[in-house]
């Protein structure tokens, strides 16, 4: 099975890795940064395609705020911390949130739906959205290319000493959602205290 997805991942690189970018993004951009340094995929094509997959999914999702704000209030009603603090981060930052909200754990999908629901200009998001997706996917390419040998090694580490590499990989993404969480707070708080 192991050999059969690495096949499709070297025939069919820069399909999968634009529909993982659309999707989700970092895991997909770090295994293109592995196939650049092994030369199964090109690095500056890498980025371009990653790039264009990362915008591609916002620029959806930040339509779909703005056609379908009714439905997103209905639906995502459980979601509403997460759409206010997207706007009162807009309101605060402005262009920049849209620059780096794909880094924001958890309000990554939520901040573009956002800016949808808002009157802001679609052209002036998707140039901002662009640039942001390009410097998203040489920021997270770049460093899997480079250290590619060594990332390939620790994988190697991870598969045959998985009861160890399991609870540690456990801990990280944990201790990731915690983290995040006390962000989210931290903002809902200074919101209330206005």
């Amino acid at each position: 099975m192991e050999e059969l997805f690495i096949g499709w991942l070297k025939e069919y690189g820069y399909v999968i890795l634009f529909l993982w970018s659309v999707i989700e993004g970092e895991m997909g951009l770090i295994m293109g940064g592995i196939l650049s340094h092994t030369g199964d995929l090109q690095y500056f094509v890498t980025i371009f395609v990653a790039g264009l997959g990362g915008f591609t999914g916002d620029q959806i999702y930040f339509y779909i705020g703005r056609f379908n704000k009714g439905y997103i209030q209905r639906k995502l009603h459980k979601q509403r911390r997460k759409f206010a603090i997207a706007h009162l981060l807009l309101r605060k930052y402005g262009w920049p949130i849209i620059f780096v909200q794909r880094y924001m754990y958890g309000l990554r999908t939520v901040i573009p739906m956002s800016i949808g629901i808002t009157k802001y200009s679609g052209k002036k998001f998707a140039f901002i959205n662009l640039m942001s997706a390009w410097a998203w996917a040489a920021i997270t390419v770049t460093p899997a290319y480079y250290y590619g040998a060594e990332i390939l090694v620790l994988l190697s580490y991870a598969k045959q000493h998985w009861y160890f590499a399991l609870p540690l990989a456990a801990g990280f993404v944990y201790g990731v959602y915690v983290y995040f969480n006390k962000l989210e707070q931290h903002f809902l708080t200074k919101r209330k205290n206005r």
